[in-house]
């Protein structure tokens, strides 16, 4: 189990196991309405919809970047 553990926080594993957990954040900040933005707090859709929108797609782009570069290097062996 615990080399399982290790396994997903190896290079290039770790990049495909990030961009997963942003992908997955950005749609949970979406179903549920809110996202915490660093030194802010919470925005809501509701209250300020173009800032919402915009932190959740920069979440969702960031996931895709990593499993982009994570695919990039396992393709490049």
């Amino acid at each position: 189990m615990l080399s399982d553990m290790s396994s997903l926080l190896s290079p290039p594993t770790v990049f495909l196991t990030v961009g997963v957990a942003f992908i997955f954040a950005a749609a949970l900040f979406a179903y549920m309405g809110k996202v915490w933005v660093r030194f802010r707090g919470w925005v809501y859709r509701d209250k300020e919809p173009r800032r919402f929108w915009a932190e959740v797609a920069g979440c969702f782009l960031l996931g895709v970047f990593f499993v982009g570069y994570f695919l990039s290097k396992v393709w490049s062996h």
